[in-house]
């Protein structure tokens, strides 16, 4: 599986009211817990990864339909109501709490008794996702949400979100159970287009990507004396980049430079190993993109990758205000058929009496 999609959301003022915030808890939780028992934790993972039900699920708890905060106030409601206990966890968030993400990994990784090796692939997950839509998706949004989603049999998902200060917009990206991190793995994705972004995950960038690895593989002083006199063959790409088409050995920094003798001297065997590298970001994999146009003439893709219910109403008032009567009805029913689907197990029990206790 590769990463399913993304979307745009407008950023929108204010905060969820503690009432709604309540309310979003338990039914989230409940939602969760009902997927879970008839499908299994591997489901609602899947799920959850999907753009288009993440937003079904926030407008169905009652938040905006379309803000930018139905991202990080479900995935909040979610980490708090639904209990490891099912052999799932949330980790990570918003600002300050996505730092937490490894160590959060870590430690429900020693709960659900996994191997080093497989915590070990859980955490290259979190990071090389955060990377990718970081760096190798260059589309001007910069992550401030991360959450990290996953089982006890290692069925992962990250839901992570950018905001764009230009245009008041952000982003959210979905991954599920990748294999490959840079390889084409965009499925389906919805939102709002940019004409000019740098892809490089997609198909039509792989000579970039191989002509980026034999560049950092070569010693940095024959890329200086290539940039000496040469001239790009594209139009100006207006990505934080000069009005001259040229490059100049200045555009690099020292920095830069170094960061490119430390990827020689590592010598990665692929695209996915000069990514993952400390210190390599956008601007390094950009220039790169870049000489590999000027020495090998290879095309990087500039196109967004960006493809493509209210229940309860919403946080704003629209398109009704929430229905409090409706909503706690809601809760009571889902809670209702779980407490009739497993009579006298134990882990049922703790959920009813911890749903009760929040009203």
């Amino acid at each position: 599986m590769h990463k399913t999609g993304s979307v745009d959301l407008p950023l929108h003022p204010g905060k969820c009211p503690p009432w709604l915030f309540k309310r979003m808890r338990a039914l989230s939780g409940e939602i969760a817990a009902a997927i879970i028992e008839e499908y299994g934790t591997r489901e609602l993972v899947f799920r959850l990864s999907n753009p288009l039900f993440f937003q079904a699920l926030g407008c169905v708890v009652g938040f905006d339909w379309h803000s930018s905060g139905l991202t990080t106030t479900l995935s909040a409601a979610l980490k708090e109501g639904t209990s490891n206990e099912y052999g799932l966890v949330f980790c990570g968030g918003k600002g300050k709490a996505s730092k937490m993400t490894i160590a959060e990994i870590e430690e429900n990784a020693d709960y659900f008794g996994l191997s080093s090796s497989k915590t070990e692939e859980l955490i290259k997950a979190t990071k090389m996702s955060a990377k990718v839509d970081s760096a190798c998706i260059q589309d001007g949004y910069e992550l401030y949400h991360h959450l990290f989603v996953f089982d006890e049999k290692c069925n992962w998902a990250v839901v992570q979100q950018g905001l764009n200060d230009e245009n008041g917009y952000a982003r959210r990206y979905h991954w599920f159970n990748s294999e490959t991190f840079v390889e084409n793995p965009n499925d389906i994705i919805a939102g709002y287009k940019h004409q000019r972004v740098l892809n490089l995950t997609s198909e039509k960038s792989e000579a970039v990507r191989k002509a980026s690895v034999e560049l950092v593989n070569d010693n940095p002083i024959h890329i200086k004396n290539e940039l000496n006199g040469q001239k790009t063959l594209f139009d100006d790409v207006k990505i934080t980049m000069p009005s001259r088409h040229h490059i100049k050995k200045d555009d690099l920094s020292e920095r830069d430079w170094e960061m490119l003798r430390a990827a020689y001297e590592f010598q990665p065997q692929n695209y996915e190993e000069l990514v993952s590298l400390r210190g390599v970001g956008g601007k390094t994999l950009r220039a790169l993109a870049l000489l590999a146009k000027i020495i090998y003439g290879a095309e990087a893709d500039w196109n967004d990758p960006v493809k493509y219910s209210y229940a309860h109403g919403g946080k704003d008032g629209i398109p009704y205000p929430v229905d409090r009567g409706n909503y706690d009805n809601s809760i009571e029913f889902l809670r209702k058929l779980i407490e009739e689907r497993k009579i006298g197990d134990e882990k049922t029990k703790a959920i009813m009496k911890r749903l009760a206790s929040v009203f």
